[in-house]
């Protein structure tokens, strides 16, 4: 009985953590990130570390409606349309392939957080530039709609996902200080 009270503690201790992690990721996006234009391209995404922390085995349908969540609270904030939740959903449908397309080991232990700890700083820049790029394409070719500015839209996805990327892994340096 008392294995099973501190498994329940442990799940609420992990809820509370993405909780607090969701409402600062969402506070530093819309108050620091959403004003940055860095060149009048590149937009930095940080809210994106959300999903990327999840636990690598994390059900589908909560990684899916996570996504969703996020990126439709983003869109609260940007007013664009549901182009953001369309974005991290593709992205976080992505993830499952990704994962499995850039680890050496297949299995993980259950609970894993993708960290620079416990897989490294190349697999971790690895995975948030593919991820991050997963988002870009959808989210800018959805917000431009037509090809006709695909040299612009493309260099905006290339300048946004390096500058993302940044923020992003500086963003797993910082988490995985305080997970532990």
């Amino acid at each position: 009985m008392r294995l099973r009270s501190e498994i329940i503690d442990m799940d609420i201790q992990g809820i509370l953590r993405y909780l607090f992690l969701f409402l600062l990721l969402l506070l530093i996006q819309v108050l620091v990130f959403n004003s940055m234009r860095f060149g009048g391209y590149a937009n930095p995404y940080v809210y994106l570390l959300f999903i990327l922390l999840l636990p690598i085995d994390v059900s589908g349908w909560t990684l899916l409606f996570s996504a969703f969540f996020v990126g439709l609270t983003i869109d609260v904030f940007q007013d664009s349309l549901g182009m953001h939740a369309a974005a991290t959903v593709f992205m976080a449908f992505c993830r499952p392939a990704v994962i499995r397309l850039i680890s050496v080991k297949s299995d993980f232990e259950p609970g894993t957080m993708p960290g620079i700890a416990t897989q490294g700083l190349t697999w971790v820049t690895t995975y948030v530039l593919l991820m991050v790029m997963l988002h870009h394409i959808p989210l800018f070719f959805l917000e431009i709609f037509r090809f006709t500015e695909f040299g612009q839209t493309l260099s905006r996805i290339l300048l946004s996902t390096v500058l993302s990327s940044a923020f992003i892994v500086l963003g797993f340096f910082f988490w995985g200080k305080t997970a532990k």
